[in-house]
């Protein structure tokens, strides 16, 4: 029973790997992010549409909610793949929607999302490097990625114990955006309730889990931008010639990929042991220690492997029409997305038993 279950989890997985390398193939479609960076929305809807169709918006909802009803080894797969194929749409925080409007009362907006019709963002975020959810009722909300292309926001709002769910139209919403790095986009959105429809009473408990969910799906994107920029280094050092000689064959360049590959193969066992326990249902502490291992050494080995892939390629690393940089660029943006790496050891260390390290 326990082995079909695996084959089953394995051929899904497979599967998902195979649709993403047709949307977003790994380092295949580079032209088409070019075009699209510091342009508005900062993506293609079509493309996000096309997500939506494929299932991959609801791929953690429930099927009784419209979604695939999968888990998180198939959620981590799939980010990997629109990692390192640095897709700009905003399939993460979709995900988070998705989740929220699945727990929701007034499930009225979850159908477009879903199929892709619709951008729905969730404006949670108050200040910098937090998984808390204050949902002050007038706060502005921060760091809404890709806040140009929304059709809606999500604002929670705390209502002493419980924390409402509220939709407000991105028309006529007071947003302001800044571009970010890769090309994307931030917004900063007030927050108003006067102009908001109310659609759920409490996903408190809800929130917490997708935050979680989220950070470590996040994990998985740095897990596909850290490979593919350290494929592409590998090709440089097999063809690059200097002082005669290809400079792969210079032992001290040899070690340094070395460490690199290691550092990508913890990443990948963090992040698909976090899945894993997550998809058995953990749940407290032991889910939350997970997902922070997860993301903090996503974060740290990630950032890592992509500033030496950056060195690797010596001078032509550094200029904007190599592409390896696109991949140095986009996990600046998203490193702290859901949990910075200081946030998430915090939490890690609070959480983990003394015999974990």
């Amino acid at each position: 029973m326990m082995s079909q279950a695996l084959d089953d989890r394995t051929e899904s997985i497979r599967m998902i790997r195979d649709s993403a390398g047709a949307v977003a193939p790994r380092g295949g479609d580079t032209k088409r992010v070019r075009a699209l960076r510091f342009q508005s929305p900062g993506f293609d809807r079509a493309v996000f549409a096309e997500m939506g169709a494929l299932g991959w918006i609801g791929l953690a909802v429930g099927e009784d909610a419209g979604g695939a009803g999968l888990g998180m080894s198939e959620a981590v797969a799939l980010a990997e793949e629109i990692g390192a194929g640095l897709a700009p749409e905003p399939l993460i925080p979709a995900m988070l929607s998705a989740r929220l409007l699945a727990a929701s009362e007034d499930k009225a907006l979850l159908g477009p999302l879903l199929e892709g019709g619709k951008v729905v963002l969730t404006a949670w975020q108050e200040k910098a490097d937090t998984l808390a959810v204050p949902g002050t009722p007038d706060a502005p909300r921060v760091f809404v990625p890709m806040a140009a292309g929304a059709d809606a926001f999500l604002l929670p709002v705390r209502e002493g114990n419980r924390i409402a769910l509220h939709v407000l139209e991105a028309a006529g919403a007071d947003l302001a955006l800044e571009k970010t790095m890769d090309g994307g986009n931030l917004g900063t959105l007030r927050a108003d309730l006067g102009r908001a429809t109310r659609v759920a009473d409490d996903i408190g408990a809800v929130i917490e889990q997708a935050l979680d969910e989220a950070a470590l799906v996040t994990a998985g994107h740095m897990l596909g931008l850290a490979e593919k920029a350290f494929e592409l280094t590998l090709a440089y050092l097999r063809t690059r010639q200097q002082f005669g000689r290809i400079i792969g064959t210079f032992q001290a360049l040899q070690h340094r990929a070395a460490d690199l590959k290691i550092h990508i193969a913890l990443i990948r066992a963090a992040v698909e042991s976090a899945a894993a326990t997550l998809d058995a249902g953990a749940t407290g502490a032991v889910r939350h220690a997970a997902v922070s291992k997860a993301k903090h050494r996503a974060i740290e080995s990630g950032m890592l492997v992509l500033r030496q892939c950056i060195q690797l390629h010596g001078g032509i690393g550094y200029t904007d029409e190599y592409d390896v940089g696109l991949y140095l660029r986009r996990g600046m943006v998203i490193m702290n997305q859901y949990g910075s790496a200081n946030l998430h050891r915090r939490r890690f260390m609070a959480l983990a038993p003394e015999d974990v390290e």
